[in-house]
């Protein structure tokens, strides 16, 4: 991860320089907002996966002698089988149509995304997929 983290470090830094030529030469406001909203957002996930990195155990792409077989095992849990992001798709796919073809749209969108949410937050807490 400390990899990473200093790509997206530097990047950070690329896309400020970029930032600053943009703004300087073509004085369009709406291009140079998107370039130092990237910056933010770089500097963000490059400052989450140094700070991460610090946490957790050296992982096989902070070492120079490293395979790729060093590195498999198991990567996480993954539920098998949801319905949830499809609703979060389907209320998302709305919630912006209704940008395009009106703000009453939301009126249908925001309860089935809120339902989405719901069940994908609370997923394992009944049913068959219960822990005891």
């Amino acid at each position: 991860m400390k990899v990473q983290g200093k790509m997206f470090i530097w990047l950070a830094v690329f896309i400020l320089v970029m930032a600053i030529v943009y703004g300087v030469w073509s004085k369009e406001p709406a291009g140079t907002t998107a370039l130092f909203l990237g910056f933010g957002l770089s500097v963000m996930i490059g400052y989450y996966l140094w700070f991460t990195a610090r946490r957790v155990d050296t992982g096989a792409q902070d070492n120079k002698e490293a395979d790729v077989a060093d590195d498999a095992g198991e990567v996480g849990f993954f539920s098998p089988h949801s319905w949830q992001p499809l609703s979060l798709g389907i209320g998302g796919a709305l919630a912006f149509l209704g940008v395009v073809f009106g703000w009453w749209l939301l009126w249908f969108s925001a309860p089935i995304i809120m339902i989405g949410l719901w069940g994908w937050v609370f997923e394992y807490y009944r049913g068959e997929n219960q822990n005891q």
